[in-house]
Order: C-alpha cells, then sequence, then structure tokens
C-alpha cells in the first residue's frame, strides 16, 4: 500500500488546525472526520484518518472545541467550507464523526435544510448517540429527523464494549432508520469507545491516544474499512497496511 502524506494547515479565523491526510491518488475521495468532546483531538484520529488514506481516500481531520462558549459550532461550520474549497465537487465528500462529533456529522447529513444546500454523498457514524437533540448546532435528534430528509447512503460503527455511547442506541437508530426506508448496515466490532476509532485511553495523558497495536488497532481497521466502503473504494487489504 501506499504511505499517506499528512499536511496540517490554518482553517479557521481564529487559527484552528486541520490534518490532511492524503491518499496516493490525486483523484481520490475526500472524507472530512470530526473528532468528539475532548477539544483539540484531531491527533487522536491520525492512525484512523492514515489508515484510511491507505485504502485510497484523502482525509480531513480538523480540531474543534465542543467545550468554548459557541459549543464549536463556527469551527464545524469552518471546516466545512474549508473542506468545500478543497475538493473539486463537494457533493462526493463523505462526513464521518465519532462519539460527539458522530451526532453532529449525522444531524448535519440528515437535516431537512442542509448547511447551503450541501448533502454529504455519504455520512457515516461511530460511537455516537443518535437519540438525543444536537445542541451544538442546534438541530434535533438524528432519530427524529430521518423520516423526512432525502436519502442518502448512511453507515454505523459502534463498538459492542461501549460504556460511554451505549451500543443499544446504535442497534435503536437502525431500527429506526429501517422503518423510514432508509437501510444503514451496522458493523459491530469488539471494543469499546475509543477502540472505534482505533485509540486507546491514556490514563497518565487524561486523554486518548492512537492506537498502533492490540485490539483497539484491529477493530480500528475495520472501521477504516467501512469509511473506504462509504467513500466508494475497495478496502480490501485494509489490515495489511497496520
Amino acid at each position: 500500500m501506499s504511505t499517506a502524506v499528512m499536511d496540517t494547515v490554518r482553517y479557521s479565523s481564529d487559527g484552528q488546525l486541520l490534518d490532511i491526510h492524503r491518499a496516493a491518488s490525486a483523484d481520490a475521495p475526500t472524507v472530512l472526520l470530526w473528532h468528539g468532546r475532548g477539544p483539540a483531538e484531531r491527533d487522536v484520529l491520525g492512525a484512523l484518518a492514515a489508515s484510511v488514506a491507505r485504502l485510497g481516500a484523502t482525509v480531513v481531520v480538523p480540531d474543534w472545541h465542543p467545550e468554548a462558549p459557541d459549543g464549536g459550532r463556527p469551527h464545524l461550520a469552518a471546516s466545512l467550507r474549508f473542506t468545500w474549497d478543497f475538493v473539486r465537487d463537494p457533493a462526493e465528500i463523505v462526513l464521518v464523526g465519532w462519539s460527539l462529533g458522530g451526532r453532529a456529522a449525522m444531524a448535519t447529513a440528515l437535516r431537512a435544510d442542509p448547511p447551503e444546500g450541501w448533502r454529504p454523498a455519504a455520512v457515516v457514524g461511530i460511537a455516537a448517540r443518535y437519540n438525543q437533540p444536537e445542541p451544538l448546532l442546534g438541530l434535533p435528534s438524528p432519530m427524529a429527523v430521518c423520516a423526512d430528509a432525502p436519502p442518502l447512503p448512511v453507515h454505523l460503527v459502534h463498538g459492542t464494549a461501549d460504556r460511554v455511547c451505549d451500543f443499544a442506541n446504535a442497534l435503536e437508530f437502525r431500527s429506526v432508520l429501517a422503518a423510514c426506508g432508509r437501510p444503514a448496515p451496522l458493523t459491530e466490532l469488539a471494543t469499546g469507545h475509543s477502540g472505534a476509532v482505533m485509540a486507546e485511553y491514556a490514563p497518565e495523558l487524561g486523554r486518548c491516544r492512537p492506537a498502533r497495536t492490540g485490539s483497539a488497532h484491529r477493530e480500528g481497521l475495520r472501521t477504516a474499512e467501512v469509511i473506504a466502503r462509504a467513500a466508494g473504494l475497495p478496502a480490501r487489504g485494509a489490515r495489511a497496511g497496520g
């Protein structure tokens, strides 16, 4: 597999950073990947993003600050605008989020009034809650709006050992989507909340970090495969990428 190349750039007016994990092909599809509740945790998703890039998609991973007084809304919006400008066709972007970022991604993709008329090519929710309102964006819960949203591919990934966002919530959301005529594949991982994004909690740091070995790395590779498929890429051989 080709080695991914990472660039770091400023994307917002207040100097927030994002990483661009570039695939080898200039024609690669683009994925926008939002981290969860912790502030400025793009590094936590580094191993996952690099694995997706090795599978053939360029991945944009912004820092954003959900703990800020404005809830990080300007950062999410700025990362969307950056990614729209970064690609040739914004309609081909795949929107992906983990945990709180997953709820924001799903709510954004399914809302009846998409931002500036934009809707992603597909959306992937990783280890998120879908039955609560999206306060960061001022949106109702993804479950509440899925019946009215235009059709688009929805993919769910969740660890069965998740103690932060209960796996049962993903099962419920899948059932709600099915009742709305929107079948959504759910990939069940044998891991917890951080392992779903190829990360592990480090007590000495008080935060998560990328997992380079072990079950979190192994199960995170399965998440990379789901994202690659959502982007229209064959995911064969992801496990060899390491």
